[in-house]
């Protein structure tokens, strides 16, 4: 069942890379308490996630932040190497939290995976966006397509912050 505006983010682990190496992150540390942007992508690397949507977070970072927001988090289905590799290329890390969902699971608890085996890609997470409160989902934006980022940009996250 797809989460829904209104429910509780599961407490899960999720993976990120420190500077001791790959850690396990607990979701509770990540959006209990706080005010959160979590967005999510197919993939690290991938056309759409890597040319539009983390830009879009990255130009409009601090817009974000202003409007109340203690943090902005990525999240894929790839392994914690991946994603910091992608952080680095991108100008990302340190800007915003890169979480690898290494085994889909957070993914598959919160009802967002998708079957991208056609493209090649397997079992990954929809495009989506969502505003956490508490580890309360307050809005959620979810694509039609893998392939677009416009309804889970951060244009329209910033509408919705007003």
């Amino acid at each position: 069942m797809t989460i829904e505006t209104g429910a509780k983010l599961p407490a899960m682990t999720l993976k990120t890379i420190t500077e001791d190496g790959p850690a396990d992150i607990d979701s509770a540390s990540i959006f209990d308490g706080k005010t959160v942007v979590l967005f999510a992508v197919p993939g690290a690397f991938t056309g759409t996630c890597t040319l539009t949507h983390l830009p879009g977070y990255l130009d409009n970072r601090d817009e974000i932040l202003a409007k109340g927001v203690d943090e902005i988090a990525v999240l894929a289905i790839n392994d914690p190497f991946v994603m910091a590799a992608w952080a680095e290329q991108t100008g990302g890390m340190g800007k915003i939290r890169f979480l690898a969902d290494w085994d889909g699971a957070f993914t598959k608890a919160i009802g967002m995976d998708i079957d991208l085996s056609v493209a090649g890609l397997g079992v990954r997470s929809k495009r989506y966006s969502m505003l956490v409160k508490d580890r309360t989902v307050t809005s959620l934006n979810v694509e039609d397509s893998p392939g677009e980022a416009e309804k889970s940009g951060a244009a329209a996250m910033l509408g919705q912050l007003d």
